[in-house]
């Protein structure tokens, strides 16, 4: 159940409620007698201890201050129990009597702990301390989290200094314990069961690989951290796959920013291109606006361009915290403008463009040409694949792929938090709700393939983007891709799936390119 109220990503009730979601969805696993249990509740056990752990830290404190005294009471001991019941289940195994009885236990209590906490704590506590207060607790939070144990304290003090400082002893020692026994190496993977093999493969290798949850760091400290290519990479290597994929040629050049500086583009031709124009497509990395880079994406740029034969082109964009929203959309517009100037330099024929991308990269490719002007040369094609189409928490799979990996509905939160960092309402802007365009401005879009996949949070409102293209006349093409997760598309290499999205990204390009 969401929160009967709205809440900015970076609040501490909306942070607060993803963990919900994110174990409650972990519960529904267990449940269904899907999946890895030992892993699934290792890792609800590393995420309810770290929850606990920035609660009783951040804001039970508080709580004590504006007169929730019976409110801090109950959830202290209800953190207690929980505690409990997770030492139990650490010590025992799937099967045993004693871990199924206290894994029973465990989710009626977490459930009823969470019912009270979203509709009756959070409330009375954001209308004590006010909304602007949420945000700086959140920041609160997550630092918490990320400075907390992983495994269950139940001795340890609850609430106040005494339990930083036992935190502060604590935490070290759990990573130690988990490195000793593996469980570090399983914290990053997917054990719900849903993936297919390959799939699960390449979550698997990006969890050996022993990343430390995203959401709790800083956005510094999350960029050292591996990311999705490098998961593919390992999983390669393993296999005695060579890469990257060879193309005619690579190059990066600088061309202007949106705010008078400079920006990377590369540009990939394809072999034997012969002396005619060659179409251009510009696809546009993910990364929530925060993370990752072209280098991150360099797979998907190599086989769309052996795939169509065209020349790809991907801006490497201002990122936030350190330019938040608009940069990079602005920095996008100012490319794509640049490459239309351009096509002649590059070997390209200007009239025969096609734009898209992934995750915040398939936000920006409509974006891109909702802001066009009749002046500009408009994209024939666009590809989306699993965009991010709004800054709510749209539909079923908010709730259904809330566990996902490597993107989480905790991480998208985090992202969010960071993009639009002193602007509220950056969410509402149609650059970034394109579910809230009206029938024209859908209208105004190329034919569109939109790729979307089973295990993503951003899955239902990339569906929708695509149903409301449709009714807007627009040719759409909307394809769900069952077994794998968010970033799947870059890994053709080692995943059939992937390979099948490239070769349907292409044709689409293809055949618009054919027709002009």
């Amino acid at each position: 159940m969401p929160l009967p109220y709205e809440t900015l990503p970076g609040d501490i009730d909306h942070l607060i409620a993803d963990d919900h979601a994110i174990v409650e969805r972990q519960f529904q696993h267990l449940e269904a007698g899907r999946g890895n249990r030992r892993v699934l509740v290792d890792q609800i056990s590393a995420e309810l201890s770290m929850h606990a752990f920035a609660e009783e830290t951040v804001i039970y404190p508080i709580w004590k201050e504006v007169g929730m005294e019976g409110e801090l009471d109950d959830a202290t001991q209800e953190h207690q129990k929980m505690k409990e019941l997770l030492v139990v289940l650490g010590r025992t195994e799937p099967g045993e009597e004693k871990f199924e009885s206290a894994l029973s236990e465990l989710i009626a209590d977490v459930r009823h702990h969470v019912q009270d906490e979203e509709q009756e704590e959070l409330p009375e506590f954001r209308a004590k301390v006010g909304a602007e207060r949420m945000a700086a607790l959140g920041k609160d939070f997550i630092t918490a989290k990320r400075r907390g144990p992983t495994r269950p304290h139940p001795k340890a003090p609850s609430g106040g200094i005494k339990e930083k400082v036992a935190g502060a002893v604590a935490a070290p020692l759990d990573l130690a314990r988990d490195a000793v026994s593996g469980t570090n190496k399983e914290l990053a993977t997917d054990p719900s069961g849903l993936l297919d093999p390959q799939a699960q493969a390449i979550v698997d290798a990006f969890s050996s690989m022993g990343p430390l949850p995203f959401e709790t760091l800083t956005p510094k400290e999350a960029r050292k951290q591996p990311g999705p290519d490098d998961a593919v990479k390992k999983v390669m290597a393993a296999r005695g796959i060579e890469g990257p994929e060879e193309v005619g040629s690579v190059e990066d050049i600088e061309i202007p920013d949106a705010a008078g500086g400079r920006q990377k583009l590369r540009v990939y031709k394809p072999a034997n291109t012969g002396s005619a124009p060659l179409p251009i497509i510009m696809w546009i990395h993910g990364g929530g606006w925060v993370l990752f880079d072209i280098d991150t994406y360099d797979a998907s740029c190599r086989g769309l361009t052996n795939k169509t034969g065209a020349i790809v082109v991907s801006p490497d964009y201002r990122r936030a915290p350190e330019a938040v929203f608009p940069a990079s959309h602005d920095d996008v517009l100012t490319a794509y403008r640049w490459v239309v100037a351009n096509a002649a330099s590059l070997g390209g024929d200007p009239t025969r463009i096609g734009i898209g991308g992934e995750s915040v990269g398939g936000n920006m490719a409509p974006a891109t040409i909702l802001q066009l002007t009749d002046r500009d040369p408009r994209p024939v094609a666009q590809v989306c694949v699993y965009p991010l189409t709004t800054g709510e928490q749209f539909g079923e799979s908010m709730e259904d792929a809330a566990d996902g990996r490597p993107l989480n509905r905790a991480l998208l939160s985090w992202m969010a938090m960071h993009a639009f960092e002193g602007k509220p309402d950056a969410a509402k802007d149609p650059r970034i709700d394109l579910l809230g365009w009206s029938t024209d401005q859908l209208a105004s879009m190329p034919p569109t393939l939109v790729i979307t996949d089973e295990r993503d949070p951003l899955r239902s409102q990339g569906e929708e983007f695509a149903r409301k293209l449709e009714a807007a006349g627009v040719p759409t093409t909307g394809t769900r891709y069952q077994g794998v997760m968010h970033e799947f598309f870059g890994a053709a290499a080692v995943l059939d799936k992937a390979e099948q999205a490239q070769q349907e990204a292409a044709q689409h390009f293809t055949r618009a390119f054919a027709a002009r």
